[in-house]
């Protein structure tokens, strides 16, 4: 291969890297405002099978944002790239949605926007971990671990009789499940490790969902 095809490819890769960093930050900037709509909109004025699944309480929760932020993650090509594309999603995410509650519904929550740009501000760390939940070894198993528990924390009350939150959390549950599905006995260990990590974070933080 020739230096000016090499030199292509380099330019063709940087720009395919730009334009998928951009339409991540475009996601989230759509999700965001999106989801604050959604939660003005009257629930009766929405379709029928969002009225049954609360599609607007469900994005008012943590489950799908942290399946989102652990897919870019994944499926980022590296590292830095993970970091980044995670940190573009929820600066987009968050800003817009902030920004819609301040300048189309009137009002601002002061206390909850400081929550969400906490979680940004350390969603590049968060997403540089989970970058490694699809590689090989004990490590990448225990941050698949750890995902898997935090939405399982979200999906199933352990100290209240053991019950189901709600169908959506199941939906994601099952959709994590599936990406950092791995060989039989490593996915038992991943399984494993979730359920008493995720009995310790709503020990810890019983009501976080």
């Amino acid at each position: 291969m020739t230096d000016n095809n090499k030199t292509n490819l380099k330019e063709i890769s940087l720009k395919r890297k730009i334009i998928t960093s951009i339409a991540i930050l475009l996601f989230g900037v759509f999700m965001g405002a999106g989801s604050k709509a959604l939660d003005e909109s009257g629930l009766n004025e929405l379709p029928l099978i969002m009225q049954k699944l609360d599609i607007t309480n469900f994005l008012g929760r943590f489950a799908i944002w942290i399946f989102i932020g652990a897919c870019i993650s994944i499926y980022s090509s590296s590292v830095k790239r993970a970091a980044l594309n995670v940190f573009l999603f929820f600066i987009g995410m968050v800003s817009s949605y902030y920004i819609y509650c301040a300048f189309v519904a009137g009002f601002f929550p002061l206390n909850y926007a400081l929550v969400w740009f906490g979680i940004t501000f350390v969603s590049p760390l968060m997403g540089a971990v989970c970058h490694r939940a699809k590689g090989e070894g004990k490590t990448s198993i225990g941050i698949s671990g750890l995902i898997i528990a935090a939405i399982l924390s979200q999906t199933v009350l352990f100290f209240q009789g053991i019950r189901v939150t709600h169908l959506t959390e199941v939906i994601v549950l099952i959709a994590t499940l599936f990406i950092l599905r791995r060989k039989p006995k490593e996915f038992a260990a991943e399984i494993g490790l979730s359920i008493p990590v995720a009995l310790l974070i709503q020990l810890v933080l019983p009501y976080w969902g």
